[in-house]
This record gives C-alpha cells, sequence and structure tokens, in this order.
C-alpha cells in the first residue's frame, strides 16, 4: 500500500481543513514548494495536491504554484479541486502532472469523466468525497442524494486510474479512518481504491492495510504527516515490513 502525502493549496499556502470545513484552516506552510521538494527528499513515490481555491469557486489561481512545484520535483503528482471540464484537465495534464482528479465533475457531468478518460487512459482519477454514505459536492459545500457505492460502481470504467474515497466525517481529525466506508466503496469498484481520510497513526495505516485485499492500494495522509503523528520515512518502512511479514498481501499500486 503507497503512502501518499497531501498538500492542500489554499491562497498560494499550504494548509489543512478539519471536515472540508473552509472556517476551519490550519496553515501548515507558506511555501508549498518547498514542501513538495521535503516530501520526494523523505521518500515520497507520488504527491497529492488539492486546489482548495479551484474546488471552492472554480477559479485556477493557483497554477503558478502548481507549474512550480511540478518543476520542482521528478515523482508523480496528481491533482484535483476544480476541475469542471475537459479544457481544465486538459491544461493540467500540460502543465506536466501525471494524472487530474476529478470530483464535482463526476456526479454533476458524468459524460466529460468517460470521454476524458477515453482521452487519456491512466490519467483520470475520480474523487468520491462523502458524508454519511452520501457524496459531497463543490469543495464539500454541498451534499447530494447520491450513494458514494453507487457512484463508484457505475464510474468504474476501463481506463479509469482510480478512486480517491475521502471520508469527509474523518478528514483532519487524526481519530482514524472510516474502515466500513473505505471496504464499502472498494466492494463496489471495480478499480483501485485510494482511502482518504482520518488517518493518524501507523495503527491506522495498519489497520487500512487489513483491508488491502478488498482494492484498497494507496492512502492519502495530510494532517498526520504536518504535525509529526506520523513520520513518513518510518511509516514507509513499517507497511514495507508488514507485507514482507505477510506475503500474501497485494503488491501496492504503483500507476
Amino acid at each position: 500500500m503507497d503512502i501518499i502525502p497531501a498538500i492542500d493549496l489554499l491562497q498560494g499556502n499550504c494548509v489543512r481543513l478539519i471536515q472540508g470545513d473552509y472556517g476551519k484552516v490550519t496553515q501548515f506552510n507558506t511555501n508549498p514548494i518547498a514542501q513538495a521538494i521535503s516530501w520526494e527528499k523523505q521518500g515520497a513515490t507520488r504527491l497529492h495536491l488539492v486546489d482548495l481555491d479551484g474546488a471552492k469557486t472554480g477559479d485556477p489561481v493557483n497554477d503558478k504554484i502548481i507549474r512550480e512545484i511540478r518543476q520542482s520535483i521528478q515523482i508523480p503528482i496528481q491533482l484535483g479541486g476544480g476541475i469542471r471540464s475537459i479544457k481544465r484537465a486538459e491544461t493540467l495534464l500540460s502543465l506536466g502532472l501525471d494524472k487530474v482528479i476529478l470530483g464535482t465533475a463526476a456526479i454533476e457531468r458524468p459524460e466529460i469523466v468517460k470521454e476524458l478518460v477515453k482521452l487519456y487512459p491512466g490519467k483520470v482519477l475520480i474523487g468520491i468525497d462523502s458524508k454519511d454514505g452520501l457524496v459531497a459536492t463543490n469543495g464539500w459545500l454541498t451534499k447530494s442524494n447520491v450513494l458514494a457505492t453507487d457512484l463508484a460502481r457505475s464510474l468504474s470504467i476501463e481506463g479509469l486510474a482510480g478512486i480517491i474515497a475521502t471520508d469527509i466525517a474523518t478528514d483532519g481529525m487524526l481519530t482514524g479512518p472510516n474502515i466500513k466506508a473505505m471496504k464499502e466503496i472498494a466492494t463496489a469498484s471495480t478499480v483501485p481504491i485510494i482511502a482518504s481520510g482520518g488517518v493518524g497513526s501507523m495503527s491506522d495505516l495498519l489497520e487500512l492495510m487489513s483491508i488491502e485485499i478488498y482494492g484498497i492500494k494507496a492512502v492519502i495522509v495530510g494532517r498526520a504527516l504536518y504535525d509529526g503523528s506520523i513520520d513518513l520515512k518510518e511509516a514507509m518502512k513499517a507497511v514495507i515490513s508488514e507485507r514482507i511479514q505477510d506475503p500474501s498481501s497485494p503488491n501496492s499500486f504503483i500507476a
């Protein structure tokens, strides 16, 4: 299981939200470029970027920083936030990003997802952000009446790189991931799942590894890395050690 550090961009800073609430912002670094370089030096094999401004307003205000991050590190980068058209996705891919993540568009305009997957197979991820089992959109500001499992099932199409499943209720809380929700989405989907939300300790990572067999191939970690609850180098070593002890564990998801 891969461990992917997250950088959430808001007004040019590296921040984290609690449960997707823009009123509960913690700033961790005023230089997200330096932070990206740091994660790479610590051994990250890829980076997860979220454009929070884009997710909220749809405006590409962080493109300059995104471009500079891409130019500053060698590892693959996936980015989500405000990608609601094919043109926007293509703009970001032209910056050198390895994958784009569609969230709101996946539920409001699923035809865009299908068209992008055809144009760029292996380059598109779907972000399914949910609370109480229902999908949330527009930067988590709106809760739909669509079940997360139904969306995962309907969008598990050939060529899709995977689904990022985020439980809003646990995101940023460091209280542990919603294992039940992750298992349900992984079971409903036929593409790899990247878990997100709630990871606050090594035991949380190992608990996620216990359901890796259902299709949980990676985990995004944010606040726990920033506040020191989890050390990236040590976490990667622990995951490798756990896999060595359990050779039947599925291979990690490298995409």
